[in-house]
């Protein structure tokens, strides 16, 4: 499928590169912003159990407001939601007039959104956030840490009010794209895209999405860009990454909310020039039945979503696309550093550096091999293993069914190798 921007620029923007440049580019205070994902996720474990089951270290970053999850269904997180009155917060000198036009907008572009639900089983949680459909048969543009971990995943047509099961085609961790497939649909109505690169600092946009995971009327925000180009560093509790670095992000000042990732961010015209996802705030914390006000929001172009939306529905795998089923091992892991700090036995010791097992599954491939907790993983076939997230880089190249070698040293200090088939799991 071609997916060019639909404003007559044919032209799609390649992907930004696969490292983001960690220099600073024209941003605040001459430092790397730190965003947070807007993703709501029910109170669950408290741990992170995702695609191969890997608990992040904890990075440098220091956020400058409290991540998530937050809980499920959170009524207090509704405050954007929208009557087709709307109750979105006019800019300084708005008129009732603006207000309306704003809702005469979003109800055009409604038609082509979904509520994404996914089950997050391995992690007893549920999360929210919102997709764009690219084609009458349900392709769909999201974030990728929307779907992040998801054991199963539905989507409600906006427009029908039609909820369908969902499979993952593909998805990019490090530009955090996700292209997904509703099951069985027909007919559905798409979205319009614009250009991005059209965008200029001071044009008026609106996002809109699934604020506070309530599902019923999409959410507005409306306001105006207020940097392009920004490179931010986007944390998220859930994800094995921790944190990504993104860049090329649009910035404004429009108050989107958890729930809204995988949105649109529209012109005046209803045209999406981005998808949010990830918003920025001085204030602290988000308490049950509270809201926030987020200062600064980053959507990524739409020009550059598309571009890997294209590669992944081509089959086109890299280094950083990943197509079709995910690896999974079936263990929940952490650094030696974070061992060490929790009291476990090997960290404790000061062991080598790996990836050290937490817990393992049952009923998975990692449960029925030799690996015990307190082992650490410090090979993949024959690549060096120093941190969770190594594990994670590495899973990510292979696919469900391949064998692979575990190198690893016991909680004694005996090294030993195993040979393991690897399972169909959660996205990344």
């Amino acid at each position: 499928m071609d997916w060019t921007t639909q404003d007559g620029h044919q032209e799609v923007v390649e992907p930004a590169p696969a490292q983001p440049t960690r220099h600073v580019h024209r941003l605040h205070l001459g430092s790397v912003v730190v965003a947070f994902i807007l993703v709501i996720t029910s109170l669950g474990l408290g741990v992170y159990v995702g695609h191969d089951m890997l608990k992040a270290s904890s990075s440098a970053i220091k956020p400058v407001s409290t991540n998530l999850p937050f809980p499920f269904g959170n009524q207090g997180l509704g405050s954007q939601r929208r009557s087709r009155s709307s109750t979105s917060t006019p800019s300084s000198g708005s008129t009732s007039s603006t207000s309306a036009a704003v809702t005469k907008v979003a109800d055009s572009v409604d038609q082509g959104l979904v509520d994404i639900t996914t089950n997050l089983s391995y992690q007893g949680a549920s999360a929210a956030g919102t997709g764009m459909i690219l084609s009458a048969d349900g392709l769909v543009l999201t974030n990728n840490h929307v779907i992040d971990g998801a054991t199963s995943i539905t989507a409600r047509d906006v427009a029908t009010n039609k909820v369908y099961k969902v499979k993952v085609v593909g998805y990019d961790v490090t530009q955090d794209v996700a292209l997904l497939k509703l099951e069985n649909a027909s007919g559905l109505t798409t979205v319009t895209t614009g250009n991005a690169t059209s965008l200029t600092v001071g044009q008026k946009v609106i996002g809109i999405g699934n604020a506070g995971g309530l599902g019923g009327t999409p959410s507005v925000a409306s306001g105006k860009v207020v940097a392009l180009d920004q490179t931010i560093t986007a944390g998220d509790q859930g994800s094995a990454a921790g944190s990504e670095q993104l860049a090329g992000t649009i910035e404004s000042n429009a108050n989107i909310q958890p729930g809204d990732s995988g949105g649109p961010l529209v012109t005046t015209k209803g045209k999406v020039v981005g998808m949010d996802t990830a918003g920025s705030t001085g204030n602290q914390g988000f308490g049950f039945g509270q809201t926030t006000t987020f200062t600064q929001a980053y959507s990524i172009p739409i020009n550059t979503a598309l571009g890997i939306a294209k590669s992944i529905e081509a089959g086109d795998s890299s280094a950083t696309v990943h197509v079709g089923a995910t690896a999974f091992i079936g263990i929940e892991a952490e650094s030696t550093t974070d061992a060490a700090a929790t009291g476990s036995a090997f960290g404790a010791q000061g062991g080598a550096s790996g990836a050290v097992i937490v817990q393992i599954l049952s009923g998975t491939s990692a449960s029925q091999s030799a690996l015990v907790p307190g082992d650490v993983i410090t090979s993949i076939n024959g690549q060096t293993v120093s941190t969770p997230q190594d594990l994670a880089t590495i899973l990510e190249t292979l696919k469900p069914g391949a064998s692979m070698t575990i190198g690893y040293t016991s909680e004694s200090g005996a090294s030993a190798t195993l040979s393991l088939q690897l399972g169909s799991g959660p996205p990344q």
